[in-house]
C-alpha cells in the first residue's frame, strides 16, 4: 500500500511535546486524547501509515507515569451507542478498553459517567463495574454550558462533579468514542484541584481536525464526515487569528469550550497560558505527513466509506436520513461521489450480469476482483477467496477448497442447526479452507495471504450479513455495501 504518513517522527514529535507541557504545568497534567487511544482505524485510513496503537505506543514509554480515566457518556450507555468499527456497545468497550491497558501495564485509575442524570441503564452500568472493583464517578450536566462562565465555574457547576482522586503525574482521559465529555472532565478537574490548592494544567492530544492542513484538505474534511451524527464542524479558529494573525483549523466544539478553558486558567493562574484552542493541542499529525496525495486520496475513500456506512444503517433501522443529506454535502464538498470506488461499479456490474449477490475488492496492485453469491458459497466468501486467489498466484479457476470440506459443514447448517441457507459465510469457508491446507499445497498458499488483504477496499451490491461483515473487519478489510437487501422481508439478521 502507498504510504503518506511516516509513524515514527509522529510518535517522537508526539511525545516530546507532552513532555513539554507537563514541565509546563509544575508536574501534573490532565490530558485530554481526542479520537481513539489504542484503535484509532479512522486515522490510519485517512493517514496511510499511521498504526492504529501509535498514541498508546507514545505513552508506553511514560508508564510509570501515566494514570488513565475513562470517560463514557451516561446517555450513549442508555441509547446502547455502538462502535462502528468494532460492533460493540460503548459501555462494553469500556470494558474492553480496562483490559487492554492493563494487560500493556498502565494504570487505569477510574471511570468517570459523564452527563448523567438518573439513566436508568447508566445506573445498571455503574453497579457494574462496582462488581468488577472499578471505581466510578460521577459528572452532571451543567445548564447553560459552555456559555454561563460564572456558573460552570463554581460549586453549582463544576462543584457539583465528584471530584475524581488521581495520583499520578500525566492522567490521560481518554474514552470509547466522541462527545464523551473528556474536554469537561479535565476542566472539572481543574476547578477540584485549584479548590484544593493544587497547581494542574490541560492540554489535548489530538489528531483531527489538522491544524496546520487547509480547512477543505480531504483529511479534514473526512473527519467531519466521521463525527457527522455529532453535528460537528471544522472551522478557522478565531482566537489563533486574532491573537497571532495566522490561520490554523480547529472544530466548533473546541472553539465553543475555549471561552470556558480561558477562564478556567484565568481564575486559577491570574492568566491563561493558551490564547486559543489550538495552542491547548498537542498535534503533529501535520508535520508527519509524506505524501500529501497519498492521504487526499485515502481521506476520500474514507469519506465515501462513510457515506456507505450511514445509508446501510438508515436502511437498516429507519434512523439517519439527516445524516446520509449531511454526507452527500460532505462528498460534494470533497470532489467526490457514490462511485469513487472502482470497486463498487465492477460489484453492480458483475450483480447485473450474473443476476446474483456480488461484490468487489481492491487489492494491494490497485488491481479488482469480483465474486458472486454461488450454490456453495455466499458472495463475500466468494469474493474472499477470489482475492486471496489472486494476491497468493493460484489459479483463479482452480477449487482451491475441497468438497470434502465443504459439504459436512452446509450438511451440519441445514440439517443440525435449522438454517435454510446451505452456502459458507466467510468465517466458515476459512475454516474449510483451514482444513484443506493440511493436505492441499494451493490452499497452503491461499490461507497464508490473509494478512496481504489488510487495507484492502471491498464493496458489495446488498448488504452483507453481520458475521461477514464481522470477518472482513477482523481481517482488516474496509467493507461497504449498496443500501438494499438481497431479498424482499421485513426481517434481516
Amino acid at each position: 500500500m502507498r504510504q503518506g504518513f511516516d509513524n515514527d517522527k509522529y510518535i517522537e514529535l508526539q511525545a516530546k511535546h507532552i513532555r513539554e507541557r507537563i514541565e509546563q504545568f509544575g508536574g501534573k497534567l490532565y490530558l485530554e486524547f481526542g479520537g481513539k487511544l489504542f484503535d484509532d482505524y479512522h486515522a490510519s485510513r485517512v493517514l496511510p501509515g499511521f498504526a492504529p496503537d501509535s498514541k498508546f505506543r507514545m505513552l508506553e514509554s511514560m508508564t510509570d507515569d501515566v494514570e488513565i480515566v475513562i470517560a463514557i457518556n451516561a446517555n450513549d450507555i442508555e441509547k446502547s451507542k455502538v462502535r462502528g468499527d468494532l460492533g460493540i456497545t460503548y459501555d462494553e468497550d469500556v470494558l474492553r478498553l480496562t483490559d487492554i491497558f492493563r494487560g500493556y501495564g498502565f494504570y487505569v485509575g477510574s471511570v468517570v459517567l459523564t452527563q448523567y442524570a438518573g439513566q436508568s441503564a447508566a445506573d445498571v452500568f455503574r453497579r457494574r463495574l462496582e462488581e468488577l472493583g472499578i471505581t466510578c464517578y460521577t459528572h452532571y450536566p451543567i445548564k447553560g454550558y459552555p456559555h454561563d462562565i460564572d456558573l460552570i465555574v463554581s460549586d453549582e457547576g463544576y462543584g457539583r462533579n465528584d471530584y475524581i482522586a488521581t495520583t499520578r503525574p500525566l492522567v490521560v482521559v481518554t474514552a470509547p468514542g466522541p462527545g464523551s465529555g473528556k474536554l469537561a472532565t479535565c476542566l472539572s478537574q481543574l476547578y477540584h484541584e485549584h479548590q484544593r490548592g493544587r497547581t494542574a494544567g490541560y492540554a489535548k492530544f489530538e489528531t483531527f481536525p489538522i491544524w496546520n492542513l487547509p480547512l477543505n484538505h480531504p483529511v479534514n474534511i473526512a473527519y467531519e464526515a466521521a463525527t457527522v451524527d455529532l453535528s460537528d464542524a471544522n472551522i478557522i479558529d478565531p482566537f489563533h487569528l486574532e491573537a497571532y494573525g495566522k490561520t490554523t483549523v480547529n472544530y466548533n466544539r473546541d472553539v465553543e469550550a475555549f471561552p470556558v478553558l480561558r477562564a478556567m486558567m484565568e481564575r486559577i493562574q491570574g492568566e491563561s497560558p493558551y490564547q486559543s484552542p489550538t495552542d491547548m493541542g498537542v498535534n503533529m499529525a501535520g508535520y508527519a505527513i509524506v505524501d500529501d496525495d497519498a492521504c487526499r486520496e485515502a481521506a476520500k475513500m474514507e469519506i465515501v466509506r462513510r457515506y456507505f456506512q450511514t445509508a446501510v444503517n438508515l436502511k437498516r433501522t429507519g434512523v439517519g436520513g439527516e445524516q446520509v443529506d449531511k454526507l452527500k454535502l460532505i462528498m460534494k464538498k470533497a470532489g467526490v461521489d457514490k462511485d469513487f470506488s472502482p470497486a463498487r461499479s465492477a460489484a453492480l456490474l458483475k450483480e447485473e450480469t450474473t443476476g446474483a449477490p456480488a461484490g468487489a475488492m481492491i487489492l494491494p496492485d490497485g488491481t479488482v476482483v469480483t465474486g458472486k453469491t454461488s450454490t456453495r458459497l455466499g458472495a463475500a466468501s466468494s469474493l474472499l477467496m477470489n482475492a486471496l486467489k489472486a494476491v497468493a498466484g493460484v489459479d483463479m479457476e482452480l477449487e482451491v477448497i475441497s468438497n470434502d470440506a465443504i459439504e459436512p459443514i452446509s450438511r451440519l447448517k441445514t440439517r443440525q442447526l435449522g438454517s435454510k441457507n446451505p452456502r459458507l459465510h466467510s468465517d466458515e469457508t476459512l475454516i474449510a479452507l483451514s482444513i484443506t491446507s493440511a493436505t492441499s499445497e494451493d490452499a497452503a498458499r491461499t490461507l497464508a495471504a490473509l494478512e496481504r488483504l489488510r487495507g484492502c477496499d471491498a464493496f458489495f451490491s446488498v448488504i452483507i450479513s453481520a458475521i461477514d461483515e464481522q470477518i472482513y473487519r477482523k481481517l482488516g478489510i474496509n467493507v461497504c455495501c449498496e443500501p438494499k437487501y438481497e431479498r424482499h422481508a421485513l426481517y434481516h439478521r
